[in-house]
């Protein structure tokens, strides 16, 4: 920072930084944060040049303006609205398992209505994780079999769902 912004700075701040923070606290109560309203209604001074040049009592004027609309601004913010001081933390939200719970009996009744042969590929190929190659050694069927039933068990299973009210 050149010398002459740095004393003209200091100027400003030793000029007006007591009054301007003396109405901010008088307009919010907040002395902590009147500091920052301050620091930041000087700043936007010394940003305007033009408002430098001024006579001392239409900058004043301007300053207290700038510092009215920077605290409703504050009040404004969503963070202001919503910020509530408490004494205790709340306990954290635990996870709730409902949804799982019905979610399992659904798929537990829709794979109820398929034949056993169709029940038992979709178990061993999704839930099991097994591969098509896999799941036809384990079922003892063919290969072409376990992609056959697959894909019935499937249309099955999703006019199960369907019957039972989920969409996709």
């Amino acid at each position: 920072m050149p010398v002459d912004d740095a004393a003209r700075l200091t100027a400003l701040y030793d000029a007006h930084a007591g009054s301007v923070w003396r109405y901010v606290v008088h307009l919010t109560g907040d002395r902590t944060g009147a500091d920052d309203v301050v620091q930041e209604t000087l700043l936007r001074a010394w940003r305007s040049p033009r408002i430098l040049e001024q006579d001392p009592a239409t900058m004043r004027s301007w300053l207290f303006t700038v510092a009215r609309h920077l605290v409703i601004d504050e009040v404004r913010s969503a963070h202001h609205r919503h910020e509530q001081a408490v004494s205790e933390l709340p306990e954290r939200a635990r996870s709730d398992d409902t949804d799982a719970l019905f979610e399992a009996i659904l798929i537990e009744e829709a794979l109820a209505t398929l034949t056993p042969e169709h029940r038992a590929v979709i178990v061993t190929a999704y839930y099991g994780g097994r591969s098509i190659a896999q799941a036809a050694v384990e079922l003892g069927v063919p290969e072409g079999t376990v992609k056959s039933r697959l894909h019935y068990a499937l249309r099955a299973l999703r006019l199960a769902f369907q019957e039972r009210g989920v969409t996709q």
